[in-house]
């Protein structure tokens, strides 16, 4: 898999006013891959495989960036987090299995949390399948108290910023 963060991945395709507009303004559109495994009963993709993939999207975006998730709480630097609030919304149904993408930005980057934006769509990015937000909070791995973002992590996670308006 290869993502050249932090560009920003030209579109195309027909979009409707629930998609992103045809050239992706901001962000980076992460390759993902739902299974014949992920559907459900009725060959849906389960809505809670939605966050999984996400979170796999994340990570493989994070760790071309050479963040590591050992699982070591002193080692993970800003891996070191907790998530506080889940948002999801489900607008179209994955109705086999493929490639897809995960389409990641920031809309907010505060001292010792961030909201991030997701959109788990088709893999070109012009078809919306589901739309959310989180929220996350920077620990200090020895008290697990709120801690500030390091410099390089808040470096790199600049160029994700929504732009405002």
């Amino acid at each position: 898999m290869s993502i050249d963060a932090p560009s920003v991945p030209a579109l195309s395709g027909t979009t409707t006013a629930a998609d992103q507009p045809a050239v992706l303004p901001y962000g980076v559109l992460v390759p993902s891959q739902v299974h014949f495994d992920d559907l459900d009963a009725l060959n849906m993709l389960h809505n809670a495989r939605y966050p999984l993939l996400v979170e796999r999207a994340w990570s493989a975006y994070w760790e071309a960036l050479g963040w590591s998730y050992e699982g070591d709480w002193n080692a993970a630097e800003d891996a070191c987090n907790a998530v506080k609030e889940l948002r999801i919304s489900y607008e179209r149904p994955v109705v086999r299995s493929g490639e897809y993408a995960v389409h990641l930005w920031l809309d907010r980057l505060g001292t010792t949390g961030l909201t991030y934006g997701f959109r788990y769509c088709s893999a070109d990015g012009a078809m919306t399948y589901a739309r959310g937000t989180r929220v996350l909070v920077r620990l200090d791995p020895g008290t697990l108290r709120p801690a500030p973002w390091s410099e390089r992590f808040r470096a790199e996670a600049l160029p994700l910023l929504r732009p405002a308006g």
